[in-house]
């Protein structure tokens, strides 16, 4: 993945260069079609997901509950703690994203913990909003 692409997003815009550089190592990016579920309500979370292009929703018990778009990230329970999914994310337009895994963000945090805490603060920011 192109470190400098991760400026763009909210999530990572205060990381030096330098952090984007290695966080790029962790995370892979993913394009999807139209229809394709990206998570599951009731899964086990293991990822984590960044939207960089495209629209995705948000469904609970099959019901339409948001939208997502360009800088929206799901999933962030995977990097907090382990707990099924709350909801189902299905992509509405070609979409490409970055994906982290959980194991991905553990090794984050073991070798930059500063950049891990300034993403889990954001995912807190973003949480306390809801």
């Amino acid at each position: 993945m192109d470190a400098d692409r991760l400026k763009a997003i909210p999530l990572f815009k205060g990381l030096s260069k330098n952090q984007r550089e290695r966080v790029s190592t962790w995370a892979d990016e993913v394009n999807l079609e139209p229809g394709k579920h990206l998570v599951e309500q009731g899964e086990f979370a293991h990822e984590f997901f960044v939207i960089e292009e495209g629209s995705a929703e948000v469904i609970v018990d099959g019901d339409r509950v948001d939208a997502l778009g360009p800088g929206d990230f799901f999933g962030e329970i995977a990097l907090l703690e382990t707990e099924r999914r709350t909801a189902s994310v299905v992509a509405t337009a070609p979409l490409r994203c970055i994906v982290m895994h959980a194991r991905h963000f553990s090794s984050m945090e073991q070798s930059m913990p500063e950049v891990a805490e300034q993403i889990r603060q954001a995912i807190r920011r973003r949480l306390g909003n809801r």
